[in-house]
């Protein structure tokens, strides 16, 4: 995929489609075939300080860790943008979700995972 503006993370998407966070401030969602589906900021209308960790979960809503915001962000498929986390993290960098509905946040700035 050519032209990202700083390419950070990358994580799949269950409809074999994958999601970008750039260093600009953006995320983008692509298709199986690498076409853009759409920038996250677009889509939203959100702000984004410093977007880091990406990934889906089970019910295809994206969730983004932002650095310099300092929280964690889920964009639902339809509707308006959630904060899930918006204290307790001094660097959120990585985010993983499990089956189980768990979201697990790297704090590199604690050194740890939330």
């Amino acid at each position: 995929v050519p032209d990202l503006q700083g390419p950070r993370y990358v994580s799949p998407a269950p409809s074999g489609g994958f999601v970008v966070s750039e260093e600009c401030g953006d995320v983008k969602v692509f298709t199986s075939s690498r076409k853009l589906l759409c920038s996250l900021s677009r889509k939203y209308g959100h702000r984004f300080g410093n977007p880091a960790g990406v990934c889906v979960d089970v019910d295809g809503s994206i969730l983004v860790a932002d650095e310099q915001r300092r929280t964690v962000h889920l964009f639902p498929e339809h509707g308006a943008p959630i904060c899930l986390v918006s204290t307790g993290l001094r660097r959120p960098a990585g985010v993983a979700c499990s089956s189980f509905g768990h979201l697990f946040v790297a704090d590199t700035g604690e050194n740890c995972i939330k």
